[in-house]
């Protein structure tokens, strides 16, 4: 195997899409270091796994010699990317984005190689324009190849709305593709979209078209949506290895081989007992993130942990009439003094946070059938002995 298909196998893994791979196998063949695009727009300050996904990608096109461009969308984030967005985005001001970018280039870092990555804003482009620029861009776009995208068709259907600046941000995205000279953009498979209008832009400018490539979305610990700060289910790049550790433990069985491929590019052990392969990507996903040791550390205070539960002094809980598992995890947060929102507390069951026994459960709908001495783990911090 030739080292241009060594690399495209390598490229490939763990990709949705690429186009096209021939024409990313002639820009290979030029020789010269490619131009890899990543726009991002900081609207929090953190990062996590999901995140990572697409950094890893850069990462691998770096160790190949080729140059990451990074942009920080300070312009574009304060339109807010409507991407997979059932309603309009919050606007953020100029000042909230930069300061978001000030944690989230530290954290990026933490997988590409800084020394390698040119960064750019494109505020310092556009806000340069003038109305008439924007006239002349919003040209060279059609009303109907703005409407053919899924999520503003949905949100039509539905009667909610589509604000005309959301319909601006395909186009600015891919304006970004022209001024950066990109021979490649890399995006969620959610971007597939907007990277086809930067296409069309590029090809407008007499330009060579980029490769549009597209990664998955990784699940959260949910193991339904994609992980998010706002849903919750998220594993930050910068939490404490026991939290991430943590974390980690808690996904389904199910949901394993899906972060072995994302998260570590490899695939999932066979012929291990499911518990020690999810203590191993645990490991793995911590020693990344902050070392070796960490990672060791972690698993011992995890064992540690797990050694039977029972034989720990809780205090005891008293059921009353109402029986479901939310209602009762509820109910013992506020016997041991805390207040928690059945939303939260349901999030986390999902998340697998609760225990009955040792026994993991992630169904906010069971009715389990409650015995005396039962021990209800509500969190990796409390527990509560039932008492009927």
């Amino acid at each position: 195997m030739s080292d241009i298909e060594k690399s495209i196998s390598l490229l490939k893994r763990g990709t949705v899409q690429i186009f096209s791979e021939d024409e990313l196998r002639e820009k290979l063949k030029l020789g010269r270091p490619l131009r890899i695009k990543l726009g991002v727009d900081p609207t929090s300050p953190d990062l996590h796994l999901g995140h990572a996904v697409q950094l890893q990608k850069l990462r691998q096109f770096q160790d190949m010699g080729h140059q990451i461009v990074l942009i920080i969308g300070d312009f574009t984030a304060q339109i807010g990317d409507p991407s997979g967005r059932n309603s309009t985005r919050p606007p953020l001001t100029h000042e909230e984005v930069l300061e978001n970018a000030k944690t989230y280039m530290e954290q990026a870092f933490l997988v590409i190689d800084k020394d390698k990555t040119e960064i750019v804003h494109n505020g310092d482009w556009f806000n340069k324009m003038n109305f008439s620029d924007v006239i002349k861009l919003n040209g060279r776009v059609t009303m109907q190849q703005m409407l053919q995208r899924e999520d503003f068709r949905n949100r039509i259907d539905k009667g909610q709305e589509v604000r005309l600046h959301e319909i601006q941000y395909p186009i600015v995205q891919g304006w970004d593709s022209v001024m950066v000279r990109a021979d490649v953009e890399i995006g969620g498979s959610d971007q597939l979209f907007n990277i086809l209008v930067g296409r069309d832009l590029q090809k407008s400018e007499g330009m060579d078209q980029q490769v549009v490539m597209t990664l998955p979305l990784l699940e959260g610990l949910d193991g339904v949506k994609k992980m998010s700060k706002s849903y919750g289910n998220y594993i930050g790049l910068t939490e404490p290895a026991q939290d991430m550790f943590g974390k980690v433990m808690s996904i389904s069985d199910e949901l394993m081989p899906r972060y072995f491929e994302l998260v570590l590019q490899e695939d999932m052990p066979e012929g291990q007992h499911p518990l020690e392969t999810k203590k191993q990507l645990a490991a793995e996903v911590v020693a990344i993130y902050h070392d070796e040791a960490a990672a060791q550390d972690a698993i011992q205070w995890w064992d540690d942990r797990s050694k039977d539960i029972s034989a720990v002094d809780h205090p005891e809980f008293q059921l009353s009439e109402r029986r479901d598992l939310v209602g009762v995890c509820t109910a013992a947060y506020i016997s041991l003094g805390q207040k928690r929102s059945g939303s939260e507390v349901r999030r986390l069951i999902q998340q697998g946070s609760v225990q009955i026994d040792g026994e993991k459960v992630t169904d906010p709908k069971l009715q389990p059938d409650w015995a005396n001495g039962q021990i209800l783990k509500l969190d990796k911090k409390r527990a509560v002995k039932v008492v009927m």
